[in-house]
């Protein structure tokens, strides 16, 4: 049987590459690099859909031979975008407005000349006691992270609840990923060649 074709991964994301990984995708990184402002009016959904699409795009023209993924993720409570925190002040801001409450995580997933889908999963804050929540910015990980925690690192103890796609929580919606890599065409490593 012949080898999986490597994937090239339009995104920097430890965790979108590890969800990969682990399914046994060989994968190329080469993250793009845009733009990733909100354009005025524009829809959460439609954002992470811009984005995603855009990116694989970029990184499809580097490598025009390859099937190309790229992916974005967006916190969203009451129509608001909770981009990654630029502080450790914003990121606490984030977390006292989610605490408590359901939120949506908006992951888009596109593949370069192939297509794209949008998943959103409400997530449901515990009520964090203030303390807590300082002590969870003091560590560092909400500064990277949309919405300022991991829901699969030390954040996973915010969580009351997910209802829906863990995955597409974490950074990239596995179900729909496969599905879309199948209509792609791309091969994947448990098939038939």
């Amino acid at each position: 049987m012949p080898p999986v074709s490597p994937l090239v991964l339009a995104s920097a994301s430890p965790r979108r590459r590890a969800l990969l990984e682990q399914l046994g995708i060989p994968l190329r990184i080469d993250p793009a690099h845009l733009d990733e402002n909100v354009r005025e009016g524009e829809p959460a959904d439609q954002y992470v859909l811009r984005l995603a699409r855009q990116k694989a795009e970029a990184v499809h023209a580097r490598h025009p031979d390859d099937t190309v993924l790229a992916a974005d993720t967006s916190v969203v409570l009451g129509g608001r975008i909770l981009g990654k925190p630029a502080t450790a002040e914003e990121a606490l801001e984030m977390l006292r407005a989610l605490s408590g409450r359901t939120h949506q995580v908006m992951t888009a997933v596109a593949i370069a000349g192939a297509g794209e889908r949008c998943v959103t999963t409400p997530v449901t804050f515990a009520d964090v006691r203030e303390a807590a929540l300082r002590w969870y910015v003091s560590t560092g990980e909400p500064m990277d992270k949309a919405g300022g925690y991991a829901v699969q690192g030390i954040g996973g103890f915010l969580v009351e609840r997910i209802d829906g796609s863990y995955s597409a929580v974490v950074g990239l919606p596995l179900v729909e990923t496969l599905a879309l890599l199948r209509d792609a065409g791309y091969i994947l490593p448990w098939e038939e060649r």
